[in-house]
């Protein structure tokens, strides 16, 4: 049974209103009259969101404890257990840091859990949906917020909160990009939908009355629209032609609008075009610069933020001056296996790092002489470099029955 100062019954509010509440109470709506649900159905923005969200939940979370002036892992600690394990009965931490960060980057409100004591110990950590907690700014300039959690006032310091910067989400403050990239969709779903688009008129010498335009529009719909009457030729009657109509400019870049309108939602949520796979200008060398900037410019400071805000309603006061939370950026740099073996040996060579701290790098146990400093490339004799002068262990030849 999950433990908490929460009911268990199911309370709506106006706190996460829908598309339409909005229009009634505000007048307003997102660009283009874009909701949430709507906006997530445009391919760059589902993988702008999940690109950085689920990259930041791929890494390692750890508790370390500082040891004079150097940070170590402390695994020990029951906050690491709690992350290590899941953070509630029901859902993993993978889960929690994805949801919290994915509703960072689409509600102005940003993500929200509910750290759970029980006699000053961490037992869970609970994330909850937009509708289900409000959160209210004082008005002396200070902002200290307020939290209420299906109407129950929370101490800020259980709560873990992230959101985007500007007091609005990135979702919200592309809306009019994402309209507009949402209506070209539609547009060219209609086109491939109707394949006798209007590309000209038909022209008649004479009147020819309500009903026969009718007719003749039930014929022309019957015999040209629809993609199994796509290239047909038209078969027209009684001295009709047909005049084609010249492509506009806009027509004839349809394709390069909605290309832009995918740079435009990257913009937005800050992420390489090539990465959400808008593949037009990467090549091999920007491909992998535009990746470190990712990796720099726009999840570092989400990790960032996630870390201070867990750290602070994770620890005590006193434990802060001790304990913090870290995500492990260098599992980012494990697909490269030659940049990362490259840059192990040279920090072996310049003393940086003994062969056991950079075996542990990539999960592998400390091995006998390992922990001295020393460069193996300058000589056999380095603290820990293989003795010449030993007696080379016999060969063992395989028995034959």
């Amino acid at each position: 049974m999950r433990i908490g100062p929460f009911s268990f019954f199911e309370r709506k509010s106006l706190g996460n209103p829908t598309e339409e509440e909005l229009a009634i109470f505000t007048g307003a709506t997102a660009g283009y009259g874009v909701s949430l649900h709507t906006a997530l159905t445009v391919p760059a923005v589902q993988s702008s969101i999940r690109l950085i969200c689920e990259a930041a939940a791929s890494l390692e979370i750890r508790v370390e404890r500082l040891s004079g002036n150097v940070w170590t892992t402390a695994p020990e600690h029951p906050v690491a257990k709690l992350l290590a394990d899941q953070p509630n009965e029901w859902s993993s931490t993978f889960d929690l840091v994805r949801d919290l960060i994915a509703t960072a980057l689409t509600t102005d409100k940003g993500g929200l859990a509910f750290v759970n004591r029980v006699g000053g110990d961490v037992r869970e950590i609970v994330r909850y949906e937009p509708g289900h907690y409000t959160i209210d700014f004082s008005q002396d300039g200070r902002q200290e917020p307020t939290f209420r959690i299906n109407n129950t006032v929370i101490a800020s310091d259980s709560i873990i909160h992230i959101r985007g910067p500007f007091s609005r989400c990135a979702l919200n403050l592309a809306a009019e990009a994402i309209g507009a990239a949402k209506h070209m969709e539609r547009q060219a779903a209609n086109l491939a939908k109707n394949a006798a688009r209007p590309g000209g008129v038909i022209e008649s010498p004479k009147p020819m009355g309500d009903e026969g335009v009718k007719r003749m529009l039930a014929g022309w719909s019957k015999a040209q629209e629809g993609s199994d009457n796509a290239g047909k030729t038209p078969i027209l009657w009684d001295g009709t032609k047909f005049v084609p109509m010249s492509l506009t400019m806009t027509d004839a870049q349809f394709i390069e609008n909605r290309k832009y309108q995918t740079l435009e939602i990257c913009r937005a949520f800050r992420v390489p075009p090539s990465m959400i796979y808008e593949m037009d200008r990467a090549t091999w060398s920007n491909g992998e610069q535009q990746g470190k900037e990712f990796l720099t410019y726009t999840l570092e400071p989400w990790l960032l933020a996630l870390e201070a805000a867990m750290r602070r309603a994770m620890f005590t006061a006193q434990d802060r001056s001790e304990y913090r939370i870290r995500f492990d950026r260098d599992d980012l740099t494990r697909a490269d296996l030659t940049a990362r073996a490259t840059a192990i040996s040279s920090l072996i060579s310049s003393r940086t790092l003994n062969p056991n701290e950079a075996r542990s790098w990539i999960d592998m146990p400390p091995r006998k002489g390992g922990d001295e400093f020393a460069n193996p490339n300058t000589g056999s004799s380095q603290p820990g470099a293989p003795d010449p002068q030993a007696t080379p262990a016999p060969e063992v030849q395989n028995a034959t029955v």
